[in-house]
């Protein structure tokens, strides 16, 4: 075939594809209904002038057009990839973790039903084998979700509806391709009726070894782009090739899921190369791999709508009534999960609700795309399969296809209007109204600045200010005399303007390198779960959020628990060194957005709001101070560390402006400039490194640090390393009640205690002890002692601890001290304690 033809029909295939998105949003389609009417049609023509007699001349063009080696193996071995593995880096994962059920029995769950349903009820309804119904059932059963998610977004629907089902978007490729995988291998091997037990078994097979070879090339690759900080080309060039050899090593040589491959690098990528690479470098990465996914998405929908004609060339009449069939069986298969499971789940506490509307609007939303199509053609390629199979499983697929993108495509949007999803609730035309006029105020200070900088003719302002004003006036009544909006609403809406101001603030600081890469997509995630959760659920959704920024998680306890229990102290170590750098960077976010709300929402909302979230916005710094302090006495040099390494980086920042300032302004030139800042980003990278924390500690050596064991011997100290009990406290945990009888006395090896009786409270850190007044007073705790991080105790019991008193003149310096500060006679205290012994 002449490669000027070829290419040339390429680039007019990319001439299409650039005019299909402003056709789709005039016409108000989904962009893959316009792809796929396009690509149809193309095929059609090509058809058409390459049978009839009217003209030869573009007989050539439609050979060329119908000659373009589109086969199964391009669309899954070269734009699968691209897809997946897009999808993946632009995903917030931490917070589809949150919705983790839904999206899994979408995505897996519902697969699986589908197949079944689609499979067993064309078993019935036709004369072909289980196994090639099933196979069918499995073509079928991969949902392509993005023109719900591009119609969700356009109405600005809530950002977990469209988390849902960009993950189910994800992940349920990777399921029906591993199901189809394992149903045509039982077709070409001619097994009829297989055992469902034995086809499901192999399934886990699949994903593991999809995930084991996806995270060890993202591990390898995350390694290899570190080598190269200073070379982003190399590192995009190597995350192009990291998706397609994980997906060959995973289906070539070991023989598991390559999608599934696929997946897993990506994920792995997007949770650890953000740490690992410079802002840019990843905004960069990230910028490339949206435009070549948009390319590939496009290219594999209007290709194999190319083929759409060709696969339908022999349907029969009884081919309608099957797919009627696989269309009634994959609707109903997807609504018994979204109507039945899923509200089950609920009900149960297993998933959090998905309002009855979206899930209508997902329903309807299920299209079919590229994806069927291509896993279609690669049966009808295949001389293993019967030729009558072949025919039916390219004909239905095909033409549920069709189906799916003509009828339920481009009655998407109607269906949307008709639930009401792309009108405004009343919260969110009043949060409009608010962000008017806030918009307005500003302009109007801004416009008065800058016609006074240029001296404009004064009757000329006069009457333009007074124009203006009318209208911020308007807005301003409008947002402030809205009767069908409650008090409680006007505090959800500065809450939601407060976290969404809050964001912003930490984008900015993430821009100026202020706050860490590794930290940015946690802070951010902390950001959209208090904005969510004031939408939900008002002032407690928001509180809610505040308190789980602070809060030890899971994967905290579970590093602790492998750290006590198996010594294993690097996860814990790398956590808590997480937490110091998260609650700095909480801190210094908080003090960012104070003067927001006397600045903004006093304006707009009234002193009374304001002043609520002044008190709202209190609790939360305090919060993160509690836990900051409590990380302080834990550890005390550390978080010295961390803020010695952001007025380094703080000053790196400062520094480089300077240089570019210098630059714009003719001072220096760019050879000058390019050695500075080639010398700056030297001394900044070594500025990103993070200060080690050691948390591996023996029982001896713990004891040894104690400064109140310093005048012990070393046969002593052995005695005492033996009678000591550890004691692990999670924070929050209470360790002593209040009136309750102390039998011990504890020492705090790590972490920090806060105690607190009726009148005051105070704080105890690493190489301090408490209890040992209750036991030398002989009378109950009158104060309540409680973790405030998680914490290593040494436990001694009373009658060791006197003993201990006895020989230990630094022990009994410690007693007095302590006395002292309660307002104990120490002297009489300490020598009623030796008389005792």
């Amino acid at each position: 075939m002449d490669i000027v033809l070829v290419t040339t029909v390429i680039a007019s295939l990319f001439l299409v594809i650039g005019a299909a998105e402003p056709i789709a949003a005039r016409l108000r389609l989904p962009y893959s209904v316009i792809l796929a009417v396009l690509g149809v049609l193309i095929g059609v023509g090509a058809l058409f002038f390459l049978r009839t007699e009217l003209t030869d001349a573009l007989n050539p063009v439609a050979e060329a057009i119908l000659g373009l080696p589109i086969r199964s193996n391009v669309f899954l071995y070269v734009f699968l990839p691209t897809l997946l593995f897009q999808a993946t880096l632009g995903m917030n994962l931490r917070r589809m973790l949150d919705d983790w059920v839904p999206i899994l029995v979408l995505a897996v769950v519902a697969v699986v039903v589908a197949t079944l349903s689609v499979g067993y009820a064309l078993a019935w309804a036709s004369g072909l084998p289980l196994v090639a119904c099933l196979l069918i059932g499995a073509i079928v059963s991969t949902t392509d979700p993005s023109a719900v998610v591009t119609i969700f977004r356009s109405i600005s629907a809530p950002r977990r509806l469209a988390r849902i089902i960009e993950g189910e978007s994800l992940l349920n490729d990777a399921a029906a391709i591993a199901l189809f995988g394992l149903f045509a291998g039982f077709v070409m091997l001619g097994v009829p009726d297989p055992s469902l037990l034995e086809a499901l078994a192999q399934f886990p097979l699949l994903i593991v070894g999809g995930v084991l070879t996806g995270w060890l090339a993202a591990r390898v690759a995350i390694w290899i782009m570190a080598l190269f900080v200073r070379h982003p080309l190399a590192q995009i060039s190597i995350s192009a090739a990291l998706p397609y050899l994980a997906y060959i090593v995973a289906e070539q040589s070991i023989g598991a899921s390559g999608v599934i491959a696929v997946v897993a690098a990506g994920l792995t990528l997007n949770l650890i190369g953000p740490g690992r690479l410079p802002p840019q470098a990843w905004a960069y990465l990230r910028d490339v791999w949206d435009l070549l996914a948009h390319w590939a998405g496009a290219l594999i929908f209007i290709l194999a709508a190319l083929l759409i004609p060709r696969l339908l060339e022999e349907v029969r009449l009884e081919d309608f009534v099957l797919l009627g069939v696989v269309i009634l069986a994959a609707i109903a298969a997807r609504a018994v999960i979204l109507f039945g499971l899923l509200p089950l789940l609920t009900l149960m506490k297993a998933s959090p609700p998905v309002e009855r509307p979206y899930r209508i609007a997902i329903l309807w939303g299920g299209l079919r795309g590229a994806v069927t199509l291509a896993l279609a053609l690669a049966v009808t390629e295949s001389f293993r399969v019967p030729s009558d199979i072949q025919r039916v499983v390219g004909i239905l697929a095909t033409g549920f296809t069709l189906f799916t993108l003509i009828v339920q495509g481009t009655t998407l949007r109607w269906i949307i209007g008709r639930l009401g999803l792309d009108r405004l609730s009343p919260l969110d035309e009043a949060l409009s109204r608010q962000v008017v006029a806030v918009a307005l105020q500003t302009v109007r200070e801004d416009v008065a600045r800058t016609t006074e900088n240029y001296e404009l003719s004064h009757d000329t302002v006069r009457a333009e200010a007074k124009r203006f004003g009318e209208r911020l006036d308007a807005a301003v009544k409008a947002a402030e005399d809205s009767v069908d909006i409650l008090d409680r609403d006007r505090i959800t809406l500065g809450l939601i303007a407060l976290a969404g101001h809050e964001r912003d603030a930490i984008l900015a600081r993430v821009r100026e390198r202020t706050i860490s890469a590794r930290m940015a997509e946690q802070v951010l995630s902390d950001a959209d779960r208090l904005i969510e959760g004031a939408r939900s659920q008002g002032r407690s959704g928001y509180q809610r959020a505040a308190r789980r920024s602070v809060a030890y998680g899971s994967a905290f306890r579970a590093a602790l628990l492998l750290h006590t229990r198996l010594g294993l102290s690097r996860p814990l170590a790398r956590l808590t060194a997480d937490r110091f750098e998260l609650l700095l960077s909480q801190r210094l976010i908080l003090r960012d957005v104070e003067d927001f709300i006397d600045g903004r929402i006093r304006r707009i909302h009234g002193r009374r709001v304001a002043e609520l979230l002044q008190e709202l916005l209190a609790r939360r710094t305090e919060a993160v101070a509690t836990a900051l302090e409590g990380l302080r006495l834990q550890y005390p040099g550390y978080a010295e560390e961390l803020e010695r390494r952001f007025i380094r980086r703080t000053a790196l920042r400062l520094e480089e402006r300077e240089y570019s300032a210098m630059r714009e302004d003719g001072l220096i030139g760019a050879e000058v400039h390019t050695a500075l800042i080639q010398t700056l980003d030297a001394r900044r990278a070594a500025a990103e490194r993070r200060p080690r924390l050691d948390i591996a500690l023996r029982r001896a050596e713990l004891v040894a640090q104690f400064p109140l064991f310093a005048d012990l011997d070393e046969a002593a100290l052995k005695r005492l390393g033996r009678a000591l009990r550890p004691r692990y406290v999670n924070a929050g945990e209470p360790i002593i009640r209040r009136d309750s009888v102390v039998r011990s006395v504890y020492f705090i090896a790590s972490g920090a205690v806060e105690l607190e009786t009726a009148n005051q409270s105070w704080r105890l850190g690493r190489g301090e002890m408490f209890g040992q007044l209750a036991i030398l007073m002989k009378r109950a705790r009158r104060a309540e002692v409680r973790a405030i991080a998680p914490t290593t105790l040494l436990v001694l019991d009373e009658a060791r601890f006197r003993r201990l008193l006895a020989r230990s003149a630094a022990l009994r310096a410690a007693v007095r001290a302590s006395a002292v500060k309660r307002g104990i006679d120490p002297e009489a205290l300490i020598s009623d304690a030796m008389a005792a012994e």
